[in-house]
């Protein structure tokens, strides 16, 4: 038996000039990409900033880190976790009437189709624009996080939403119509079982992104803890950036630790 995969490996087809053909575009791609790297600027100032950002992460501030006031760590990432959660809510929430006009398997094809490219321009526009875009009609502060996440939140959302949708088992709904089942009946025990874990996992998914997206959105003065990040950083205060990072990377660690657990029980039911 050995002896016949043996054989049978020494007569596969041989393809040699098209990895080296693969592998030679693919080395003369890095090259030139590297060609684009400018290094000259690279002087032992840009040495000594890299080492005082590496000593304020290691080193950070604890007064910042743990001050409980308006201004400590604690409450700007409370502020943060506000504005990703209720955005990541109302874009959920948002997004269903919109999914299931979209459904190719519920709707008219033309409905369904001009739906979709409603959902595809809202998900062109990157979340750092509809921050600008909100600022100028709420001014700065949480609430305009909370539009941006609330709209950014809608194309991707929406995009799962339409996948458990069109994956409906649409024969558990021909047994309840069978039973004499009446349209809220069918709803109740023949859909929402199939749609509520899958939307449910999508929104707690989609809460970790806006969490990120949440502190970029500060740099812009949306609320959170990214205005305090980059005021830090411009003012060369390492320590207090330190502190802000440590803070940020250890509300991921909570909350990627709480999602994936919550998302594994649904999937296991």
């Amino acid at each position: 038996m050995n002896k016949q995969i043996e054989k049978a490996y020494e007569e596969r087809p041989r393809n040699t000039v098209y990895q080296v053909t693969v592998s030679a575009i693919v080395l003369a791609l890095l090259i030139w990409s590297g060609s684009a790297v400018d290094v000259s600027k690279t002087g032992l100032s840009g040495v000594q900033i890299a080492g005082n950002i590496l000593s304020g992460i290691f080193h950070p501030d604890g007064k910042l880190l743990f001050n409980f006031t308006l201004q400590g760590v604690p409450y700007l990432l409370l502020e943060t976790v506000c504005i990703a959660f209720l955005g990541t809510i109302v874009g959920a929430f948002l997004a269903i009437p919109l999914s299931f006009l979209s459904a190719s398997n519920l709707m008219p094809a033309p409905i369904a189709y001009v739906t979709r490219l409603v959902i595809m321009a809202v998900r062109t526009i990157p979340a750092f624009v509809y921050g600008l875009m909100f600022i100028r009609v709420s001014g700065p502060g949480a609430f305009t996080g909370l539009l941006t996440m609330s709209v950014c939140s809608i194309g991707m959302v929406s995009k799962m939403y339409i996948e458990a949708i069109e994956d409906l088992d649409t024969r558990i709904l021909e047994s309840l119509d069978a039973c004499g089942c009446n349209t809220f009946q069918k709803i109740r025990y023949g859909i929402l079982p199939q749609l509520i874990p899958n939307f449910a996992s999508t929104v707690i998914y989609r809460f970790d992104i806006n969490l990120r997206d949440a502190t970029v959105l500060g740099l812009v003065g949306a609320g959170g803890i990214g205005a305090p990040l980059i005021f830090a950083m411009n003012a060369y205060r390492w320590n207090e950036a330190g502190a802000i990072l440590v803070g940020l990377i250890l509300l991921v660690l909570i909350v990627e630790y709480i999602s994936t657990k919550i998302r594994v029980k649904l999937a296991r039911g």
